[in-house]
Formats: structure tokens, C-alpha cells, sequence
């Protein structure tokens, strides 16, 4: 998929709609207690973008939670439909993280990684070649580098922005 490419997503009853202007960074499974009582299922999954990316319309609310590392998160959810649409992590700086089953077209972003496996469910099997994490991974080392170096850009050109 290009970089520039628009990717359109939305809740349940259609009230939220949003647009995301470039692709995700990186998408995974998180398989960690707090994720599997939000969705009342195994595991979540969840694709990374660019917060400036992320264009929202419709009325969303959020509540603050606490992600199963430990961090502050912000969910973001239609408040007439209840769908759970995004989330901002505290730790995920210049970054939103979109619940990707509610992209309009969610298998062209399968999970590059799996995380909190620790606490996944015994019956689920993953395949060997996927990349699985008993926690959290560095995304230095597990995310590709064409969107390290997107992150790194755009966090950049904020902070010059900001200054």
C-alpha cells in the first residue's frame, strides 16, 4: 500500500466515520487481560498511525484507562453506538493506535505481531511465523524501518513546530 493512500474506517451505526491519510505504521494482536475484558474476546487488534493522520467525524466520547503495560490510555468510542473506535496512549508519543476491525477493508492490515501472549488463551493456536511477544516488543527493533523513520520524521518536525 502507498504511503499517501486514504483508508476509511467507521463504527457500527455509521455516525463515526474517519479517514486515515497514510497507512498504518504497524498493526498487532494484543492478547493482555485489560484487551480481552474491553472486547469480550481474545484479543484486540490494533494498527498504529500518525496522530496528524487520523482525520475523525462524528461525535466520539473517551474514557481514561489503563493499558495492560501499565500506561495511562485515552478509548475513543461513538456515543451512540458504543463502538470503540481508537485509543491514545500515554507512552505512544506523536502516535493513535485505530482499532483496525473498524477499517473499511481491516485483512489488507493482518497483525505483525502478537503481544501480552502471556496472557493469551490456551486454546488459541498462532502460527510459528508470526511474531509473538510474551509482553511488549521495542518497536526499534520489531517495527519496519520505513515507519521508524516516519515516526522519527514527524516527531521531528512537531518539536520544530512546537519550539
Amino acid at each position: 500500500m502507498e504511503n499517501n493512500q486514504s483508508i476509511k474506517g467507521r463504527c457500527k451505526c455509521g455516525e463515526v466515520k474517519y479517514q486515515i491519510t497514510e497507512k498504518p505504521l504497524f498493526t498487532q494482536a494484543c492478547h493482555c487481560k485489560d484487551c480481552k475484558v474491553l472486547t469480550g474476546s481474545s484479543y484486540v487488534v490494533n494498527s498504529s498511525v500518525l496522530e496528524n493522520t487520523l482525520k475523525v467525524e462524528g461525535e466520539v466520547s473517551s474514557a481514561k484507562l489503563t493499558a495492560g503495560s501499565g500506561a495511562a490510555s485515552r478509548a475513543f468510542f461513538c456515543t451512540k453506538c458504543g463502538t470503540y473506535v481508537y485509543t491514545d496512549y500515554d507512552t505512544a508519543v506523536g502516535r493513535l493506535n485505530v482499532r483496525t476491525k473498524t477499517l473499511e477493508d481491516p485483512d489488507k492490515f493482518p497483525p505483525q505481531a502478537h503481544i501480552f501472549i502471556k496472557d493469551k488463551d490456551p486454546w488459541l493456536n498462532l502460527s510459528e511465523n508470526v511474531n509473538c511477544f510474551e509482553k511488549m516488543y521495542d518497536p526499534k527493533v520489531t517495527w519496519p524501518k520505513e515507519s521508524l523513520n516516519r515516526i522519527k520524521n514527524y516527531l521531528k518536525i512537531k518539536k520544530n513546530k512546537s519550539q
